[in-house]
């Protein structure tokens, strides 16, 4: 049954976004964004972010992950390389992170390109995990097709036992992307559809910074 959604509306009127009070580099304009967004959505994950790859089917696809580290290098998550965003990464490391705060009714879009971060970096960042999502990380074949959840729930068990005494090591497998960037674009929602939109390009020693229409 169709389902008319013509009448979901909203007008965006809590900020604006001018080149004038914008930083010149987007890593701290990214970074004063994130900031304020935190200051107000403590509750949510500000650090959710959508990352877009193109699948080895040639198809586009995109999933949300967690933001775990940033700076002026790029920005950092993790995940099994041999699942199905992996495998697309290894293919075409080129790909698209964006966030979506409703509570500032911001976008940040950032284009860039993927590259595994040191061995030493993912292992650190493994082993302050809580124990749990470190056994997750050995337990689920990411992306391949399971019989059932009891599946998952046996080889956790198995698992919990095994390394009951001892030390979890990081799977060979799992790891963590910097990804760095080519593209920045921040949008800020306004009133009419009229919306801000900037977008940072590489310019030399600066950024480039040009408004876009919305």
């Amino acid at each position: 049954m169709a389902e008319d959604l013509s009448d979901y509306r909203k007008s965006y009127e809590k900020s604006e976004l001018t080149i004038s009070q914008s930083e010149n580099n987007p890593f701290e304009q990214f970074k004063k964004w994130f900031q304020e967004t935190e200051a107000v959505a403590a509750e949510s994950e500000v650090n959710a972010m959508t990352v877009s790859t193109i699948g080895l089917d040639g198809f586009p696809k995109s999933r949300v992950v967690l933001l775990k580290s940033y700076d002026e290098n790029g920005f950092v998550f993790y995940t099994n390389y041999e699942s199905e965003k992996g495998q697309a990464i290894a293919q075409n490391p080129n790909l698209c992170i964006s966030f979506f705060w409703p509570q500032m009714e911001r976008q940040v879009i950032i284009k860039g390109r993927a590259e595994k971060v040191s061995e030493a970096t993912s292992t650190a960042y493994f082993h302050s995990r809580p124990a749990g999502s470190q056994l997750g990380a050995w337990t689920s074949p990411q992306s391949e097709v399971i019989p059932d959840r009891e599946f998952l729930e046996q080889r956790l068990a198995d698992l919990e036992k095994k390394y009951a005494a001892t030390e979890i090591p990081k799977p060979p497998h799992w790891g963590g992307y910097l990804v760095v960037p080519t593209e920045f674009e921040f949008w800020q929602g306004r009133p009419n559809r009229l919306h801000d939109r900037l977008r940072y390009t590489p310019g030399g020693v600066h950024w480039k910074l040009e408004r876009l229409a919305p």
